[in-house]
């Protein structure tokens, strides 16, 4: 058996992108797949194509910025599967943007969305884990975080705010625990969809160079296929493009 085989996985932001690679493949894997996102019908599709390959898969509407979505999301993988395993706190946005334009809402949005709904994660899921006696969050997180650039320091920051509460989620966990961040760079995904159009096109032409999600999702596997009393903290992985 692997390290994933058997092992039940939560996947927040699972309808499309960096959470559906990783669904995929872990359920290729062995795991059996509780998926989470504002789609519900992009996810009962990927729910019944797990299936028809041959694994296994539930799912349920999941908006991250919901305290009570997240409790949910773990209360189905216990009543589903009878433990959880693993929370991937995936979901987020990036609505870069100068910071002259004022754009709070967007603000506001990411501030929900990357940053409470990671910490909404933390506590529907961490209880559960320390009932059980094991659990593993993984993170996403982002390069913007490590090189600071323009249009990019809301987001940056949401980022790196989950980048320190992990590290402090890693310190507070204890030896039955894991904590894990992953940082992406340039993905192809539809991050650039809600952007203004001027800084659509700059992130556009970055996505000649990006990577496939499934590269994010086996950076994922790695962390969590790790034997019990391995912590991979923190795994960054950019395209060899990217400055």
């Amino acid at each position: 058996m692997s390290g994933i085989e058997g092992k039940v996985v939560a996947i927040t932001g699972a309808s499309s992108g960096i959470g559906e690679a990783t669904a995929l493949l872990l359920a290729e894997r062995g795991a059996k797949i509780v998926l989470g996102a504002r789609r519900p019908e992009r996810l009962e599709a990927l729910a019944a194509r797990i299936e028809e390959a041959g694994g296994e898969a539930s799912w349920a509407r999941t908006d991250v910025t919901r305290h009570e979505d997240l409790s949910g999301l773990v209360k189905l993988a216990r009543d589903r599967y009878g433990k959880l395993d693993v929370l991937v706190s995936n979901a987020g946005v990036g609505l870069i943007s100068r910071l002259d334009d004022l754009r709070v809402e967007d603000w506001e949005e990411m501030i929900d969305v990357n940053l409470k709904g990671v910490l909404y994660g933390i506590a529907a899921a961490l209880p559960v884990f320390r009932e059980q006696g094991f659990g593993h969050f993984v993170n996403t997180v982002s390069t913007a975080g490590l090189r600071i650039v323009p249009l990019q320091s809301v987001y940056a920051g949401t980022k790196n705010a989950v980048r320190t509460i992990s590290e402090g989620l890693r310190q507070e966990a204890g030896d039955s625990l894991r904590v894990t961040v992953v940082s992406p760079g340039a993905v192809r995904t539809d991050f650039a969809e809600r952007m203004d159009p001027a800084v659509k096109d700059q992130i556009d032409k970055m996505m000649e160079t990006a990577l496939s999600p499934d590269a994010v999702a086996r950076a994922i596997a790695f962390a969590i296929e790790q034997p019990d009393g391995v912590d991979v903290g923190d795994i960054v992985v950019r395209p060899t493009a990217q400055g």
